[in-house]
């Protein structure tokens, strides 16, 4: 496997819900700068350090940051469950969970 550099494109702070973060899935990380790139880079969570770009960023390109996401929620298969939570207008998991518990 050939190593993948990091295209800067913002969608893996968009996409996955980030469970140290409290970030929904689907919804903007609130580190995540106008330029798409991290402005807690220094303090980020273990698993922001820990992520490694793939072949999935190669299939998931795409002129804007929306169209990334929309790609990566699209290869999960996500897309339903990302609009539920957009929809919800809760921006934390914590809230999520909790109204789920209900």
């Amino acid at each position: 496997m050939s190593a993948h550099e990091c295209t800067k494109c913002g969608a893996c702070c968009v996409a996955p819900d980030i469970a140290a973060l409290d970030k929904p899935l689907g919804l903007v990380c609130p580190h995540l700068g106008p330029d798409a790139l991290c402005r807690a880079y220094e303090q980020r969570p273990k698993v922001c350090r820990d992520y490694a770009a793939d072949e999935l960023c190669d299939r998931i390109a795409a002129p804007t940051l929306e169209e990334r996401v929309q790609k990566y929620l699209a290869h999960f298969g996500l897309e339903a469950e990302a609009a539920e939570v957009k929809a919800s207008g809760l921006t934390s998991r914590a809230a999520l969970f909790a109204r789920l518990k209900r």
